[in-house]
């Protein structure tokens, strides 16, 4: 009798097909709209970027347009502005990213406790990462400014700046924004590595505690080597960000002076929307878009062989 009933709620081979058409037809029209939205806004761009970095396209010349294949991407190596970008951009991501691991560390360790006063210190200190960039650039350029700068006006007047500004002196420029890069991205550097302190086992950490281990041989032992993923992610993520930072840049030094903080998307920016060379710009994205992707491939790597190792496979 149960096998008999079970036979007959059981749908039918002829049944059942038509409503599996139908249930994958469904989900097919429900993801097509993102579908399309990437292809529209990230494909497409992507593929025009490459087809026209293989051309030699000026939009005042448009009857000069030809291909030259590489020759975008050759000319860029032997370019000393170029390289200089690269150079810079390669400095800023190094500087900031280093000190924003460190003392985003150094904040996560200060909060681990969960109490009422570490919540509201985390609420105060995130609020610089609500900010958009542009605007913290315009609010740095506006404080820092010699002549009526809120800091800026007494630096220079006690010596402690150049006289034209921190932003105006080509030795202090690219550090200066390093120092407001660090400012906005630290806490959430801090964010990211407290969640991870949060997730580790507290009885490992007792355990430790009750044989005897210092702080200091916790923290370098069993607190770090378990966190190698949680800080492997930060580092990832403020890299890739801090790589392609463009927006600080162009509100403060515009790249200036001469081209002391010339970064590679403001070089970009300036190829296509300054001297319309549409060519040569494609070609900066695309280097900049491939040193993203390397960065991006070797910390997924690490940040997997870290989950294995501290998982024990």
């Amino acid at each position: 009798m149960t096998l008999s009933l079970t036979s007959a709620l059981k749908p039918s081979p002829a049944l059942s097909v038509p409503y599996l058409q139908r249930r994958r037809l469904f989900f097919i029209l429900m993801t097509l709209p993102a579908v399309i939205y990437v292809l529209v806004i990230g494909v497409w761009p992507l593929a025009q970027g490459i087809w026209f970095s293989l051309y030699e396209y000026n939009l005042l010349k448009p009857a000069r347009t030809h291909f030259v294949g590489l020759g975008n991407y050759i000319d860029l190596l032997s370019d000393p502005v170029t390289r200089g970008a690269f150079v810079n951009t390669v400095i800023f991501t190094v500087g900031a990213v280093t000190v924003e691991l460190l003392l985003g560390f150094a904040i996560a360790l200060a909060l681990w406790r969960d109490d009422r006063f570490n919540r509201i210190c985390l609420a105060l200190i995130l609020i610089p990462v609500t900010i958009t960039p542009l605007v913290v650039g315009l609010i740095f350029r506006a404080l820092l400014l010699s002549d009526y700068g809120v800091v800026g006006y007494y630096l220079a007047e006690f010596g402690l700046s150049d006289p034209r500004g921190l932003f105006a002196n080509p030795s202090s420029a690219l550090a200066t924004l390093i120092f407001v890069d660090i400012w906005e991205w630290t806490p959430l550097v801090a964010l990211i590595l407290l969640a991870g302190l949060k997730a580790l086992p507290g009885d490992i950490l007792e355990a430790s505690e009750v044989d005897g281990a210092t702080a200091l041989q916790r923290l370098r032992i069993i607190v770090i080597p378990l966190m190698l993923p949680s800080i492997l992610l930060a580092l990832t993520l403020r890299t890739i960000d801090a790589f392609r930072i463009f927006d600080s840049v162009y509100v403060t030094t515009g790249g200036g002076p001469g081209n002391a903080t010339n970064t590679l998307m403001l070089h970009a920016v300036k190829q296509g929307l300054e001297f319309f060379n549409i060519g040569r710009a494609s070609a900066i994205s695309n280097l900049t878009l491939i040193c993203i992707a390397v960065i991006a491939a070797g910390f997924i790597l690490l940040i997997r062989k870290a989950d294995r190792k501290a998982n024990g496979r």
